[in-house]
């Protein structure tokens, strides 16, 4: 039955189709997201398996089935097939122009869009930052110029070499300076596209803790097989997903039984910024280690900011640039023996040959 409502795929909220029995007839994507369960798991069973809320039973669905009149539940804590608890508001109203008569239920899930007000402060802290930072390397660099060039001209003068050892002292250290400024600011190029397997970087990643450190680590694969390609830079995207994983390492050091577990999923109607994007590609990557304190988990990307203390603080922050690039978000929930950092990717940049039509509008 898909074919009729083929429009309501590209709504953000979830849609389903009741008939006269009050069974499934019909679910949009963002309904599927939602349930977590498949049109074809979901396709004629009783609305209560899907979407179980107990203030609402059968009689209230079919006296509005009988007598027309649409209502709306707002705050509904609602119960889904796979047995997750929803906070959403739904409306629920009559179709009277089809024989037999059917219900159209509407489902905003309230937490994502309370997430979606996060993940927009969220970005707007990160371009803010980055403007930050930028600003404050051009403030730095400028002078180190001048003073590497200043001390090599004072090089040529000297007639020792114990004097000439200041002069190097000095040189080495403009240079660490300058190097430290140009780590923070990330990658110095734009992102070179090409179409990449997710998993395949996520096993290149394992590879690397497996010749580290050898067993010590027990790695758990959660992968969708159907995940497709997305676009991205290769090796910033391998350099982004590392520095997580190193900081997974790390946290997971005094741990008796470390596990890293790597899970993808595809998300449907995803909003990024002011962006809606059709698809889009989530990598998690959990640890059962300390956890990152509560007071330190909103500024973990920020340059210089690190939980440990021979930590640099910059492994998130370049993170951070290069999923930004990427057009896509990073995002982390923490508590002590799990600590989960999600990475959620358009399948397609915007603006490259091979963006769908479909896949990005501004969200109504």
């Amino acid at each position: 039955m898909k074919a009729p409502y083929d429009i309501l795929d590209h709504q953000t909220c979830g849609v389903l189709i009741l008939n006269a029995d009050l069974k499934i007839s019909y679910l949009n994507q963002a309904a599927e997201a939602l349930l977590q369960a498949s049109h074809q798991q979901l396709l004629g069973e009783p609305v209560q398996v899907a979407l179980n809320d107990a203030g609402t039973p059968p009689e209230v669905l079919a006296a509005v089935l009988a007598g027309g009149q649409a209502f709306t539940k707002r705050g509904a804590r609602v119960r889904t097939v796979s047995g997750a608890e929803l906070h959403v508001d739904y409306t629920v109203s009559p179709i009277l122009d089809r024989v037999p008569n059917e219900l159209l239920i509407e489902i905003q899930p309230l937490d994502r869009l309370l997430g979606i007000n996060r993940d927009d402060h969220q970005v707007d802290i990160q371009e803010t930052t980055q403007k930050l930072v930028r600003g404050l390397a051009h403030e730095i660099k400028n002078p180190l110029g001048g003073i590497r060039g200043a001390a090599q001209l004072l090089d040529r003068e000297l007639t020792t070499e114990r004097q000439r050892d200041y002069t190097r002292i000095i040189i080495e250290e403009a240079d660490r300076l300058r190097n430290l400024v140009d780590r923070m600011l990330g990658p110095n190029r734009l992102p070179q596209l090409i179409r990449i397997n997710v998993h395949h970087v996520l096993e290149h990643l394992i590879q690397l803790i497996e010749a580290e450190q050898p067993g010590r680590i027990r790695i758990e694969r959660d992968y969708d097989p159907s995940l497709p390609e997305i676009e991205g830079d290769l090796d910033q995207l391998i350099q982004a997903l590392l520095n997580v994983v190193r900081n997974a390492q790390q946290a997971m050091e005094d741990v008796d039984e470390p596990t890293l577990t790597l899970r993808t999923r595809i998300i449907r109607q995803f909003t990024i910024g002011a962006c809606r994007h059709r698809l889009v590609v989530q990598i998690d990557i959990t640890d059962n280690g300390s956890g990152i304190p509560e007071a330190l988990i909103e500024r973990i990307y920020y340059p210089m900011i690190s939980g440990r203390p021979n930590g640099s603080g910059l492994g998130l922050s370049i993170t951070q640039n290069i999923v930004n690039q990427h057009h896509g978000l990073i995002k982390a929930a923490s508590q002590p023996g799990r600590t989960t950092f999600s990475v959620i990717l358009p399948l397609n940049q915007p603006g490259s040959a091979a963006t769908d039509n479909h896949s990005n509008g501004v969200t109504p």
